[in-house]
């Protein structure tokens, strides 16, 4: 568990899988994503999730606002296991209800989550990808102080003939 001075982070409970469920049924939320998720890939997902959580005790922590509201989505690290440019790999990563964008929630838990990966981990890098048209998400990886590495590529997971096949790469290393 991560807190941070609006937010906590934490394992997922079940109670966390309807609501990750109707985030993923958002065409606005899931725009940069290949598609939708029914609601079984959402659960699947928030199960496998909570299970790398279990294993690692680190991972895409569920998000709440302390007080407020029990979940928003979700920040934290993730070990991609697609064969990527910069594999292997830690990413950071978030995904948030489209109520709590531009609040800078997705910052500040990114943030959180690096200082664990470099303090707590004591990985010497992290990652962070997204699709070339997701601005706001490469918006917060600027604001956490990550670098464009240059090394655009086509996501392994997607169709090349899908118009988000290409994905942008950023990195920060511990010193930065």
């Amino acid at each position: 568990m991560i807190e941070t001075d609006r937010l906590l982070l934490r394992q997922w409970v079940t109670e966390d899988f309807h609501p990750f469920a109707e985030m993923c049924s958002n065409k606005k939320v899931m725009e940069f994503f290949p598609k939708i998720q029914t609601p079984e890939e959402s659960y699947e997902m928030a199960r496998k999730i909570q299970s790398l959580i279990n294993e690692r005790g680190w991972g895409l922590w569920a998000v709440e606002i302390p007080n407020q509201h029990a979940f928003i989505g979700f920040i934290g690290l993730h070990a991609p296991q697609y064969d990527l440019p910069c594999s292997p790999c830690v990413e950071v990563g978030w995904r948030l209800s489209s109520q709590y964008w531009g609040k800078g929630y997705a910052t500040e838990g990114a943030k959180a989550a690096l200082e664990f990966a470099f303090n707590t981990l004591q990985l010497s890098e992290v990652v962070s990808f997204t699709t070339v048209g997701n601005v706001r998400s490469v918006s917060v990886m600027k604001k956490i102080g990550m670098q464009d590495s240059g090394q655009n590529f086509m996501h392994p997971g997607i169709d090349e003939s899908h118009p988000q096949c290409e994905y942008v790469l950023y990195k920060i290393s511990q010193s930065e």
